[in-house]
């Protein structure tokens, strides 16, 4: 399988390599590749470079161009994660260096580890599929993630002071619905008062746990190594922090397209988990619950939750794009795209799909 996809150098988001490199060589750094740092063409949000520090590859990462929603695309957030988690987590690479000064890229960024390998998104690579079906493993694999994941002790890797567990879920169902709000500005879909109606009503969930969360996982997030499919990393850590984790395993299953799904989930193009051998989104949510132990009697409610959440991220997205934040042509469909997610949000409700 090839090497990293980037953007052509006309489609680029450019920087000021001679203001990062004035910037690296005051702290004992340089750039020193021949070439220019080049920008990975994969991603929505944060904009990320590969370049050559102190002669290794490294990767760079910054926020997107324009307005951004309160408290996402946090590089603060996310390199101080990276500071500590890859001692119990292996496979989050190490943050090297955080620059909070926008006078040098006009943002703040971080330099973390180059872990080269195989993302997968909406579709699945030719040699992939040629395996026969390799979502078999893949989702075994994600699965093992989570688990993993969700035994690392916060304390143990400086990140017990990082987010709020008590109340995480209540607060995040209301942060999402304010997020929404903000998102379809004017008229909303009437199906959102369904929709926040139905998670109001006191369900009787079980005591939630608290872990360590990703709170975006997904299979794009994950670097798998070409030949062996195993994974080598997990990426995009700037929504990370403390709840419960039942909400990513939601998050998770929220991209999880199947076979038999209404057009909207099939246009999500996540994921290729419609066939190639992954199982479906209940197998995975049984596959977590034997390995965990956790209790996922009111488990639909996180469904109908992080469903929703993907509509609107697809929404917040499109806004952008209309108020010229991003000049991405595909912005411009995702209205559509998140009023679809909203109505599948509302078939989850109502027991017509997991």
């Amino acid at each position: 399988m090839g090497g990293p996809a980037f953007k052509s150098r006309e489609d680029e988001v450019k920087q000021d390599w001679d203001a990062l490199d004035r910037h690296l060589r005051e702290r004992g750094h340089s750039l020193t590749g021949a070439e220019p740092p080049r920008q990975f063409a994969s991603g929505f949000g944060n904009i990320n470079y590969l370049l050559e520090m102190d002669g290794a590859l490294r990767v760079l990462r910054r926020p997107p161009t324009g307005p951004v929603p309160r408290g996402a695309n946090d590089m603060g957030r996310e390199s101080k994660i990276l500071s500590g988690l890859w001692r119990e987590f292996p496979l989050a690479p190490k943050c090297l260096l955080f620059c909070n000064d926008e006078a040098v890229l006009g943002a703040p960024f971080f330099i973390m580890e180059y872990r080269p390998g195989l993302v997968i998104g909406g579709e699945m690579p030719a040699d992939g599929a040629a395996r026969g079906e390799p979502g078999i493993q893949i989702g075994s694999s994600l699965v093992t993630l989570l688990h993993d994941l969700h035994q690392v002790d916060p304390a143990a890797v400086g990140l017990d002071d990082l987010g709020r567990p008590e109340g995480f879920r209540e607060r995040t169902a209301a942060g999402w619905f304010k997020r929404a709000r903000l998102a379809w500005d004017g008229e909303p879909p009437s199906v959102l008062d369904e929709i926040e109606a139905w998670l109001a009503v006191d369900r009787k969930l079980p005591e939630p746990e608290t872990a360590f969360l990703h709170n975006d996982f997904k299979l794009d997030n994950v670097v798998l190594d070409p030949d062996s499919l195993d994974p080598v990393a997990v990426l995009d850590w700037d929504m990370g922090t403390r709840g419960d984790p039942l909400v990513d395993l939601g998050a998770m299953l929220g991209y999880w397209t199947e076979a038999g799904d209404p057009d909207a989930m099939q246009q999500l193009k996540q994921m290729p988990t419609g066939g190639f051998g992954f199982p479906t989104r209940e197998a995975v949510a049984q596959d977590y619950a034997t390995r965990t132990g956790r209790d996922l009697s009111g488990f639909k409610w996180y469904r109908v939750l992080t469903t929703f959440r993907v509509a609107v991220i697809f929404q917040q997205l499109h806004r952008r794009y209309r108020e010229g934040g991003a000049g991405d042509p595909r912005f411009m469909e995702f209205g559509a795209l998140a009023e679809g997610l909203l109505e599948f949000s509302h078939e989850v409700a109502q027991d017509r799909v997991f």
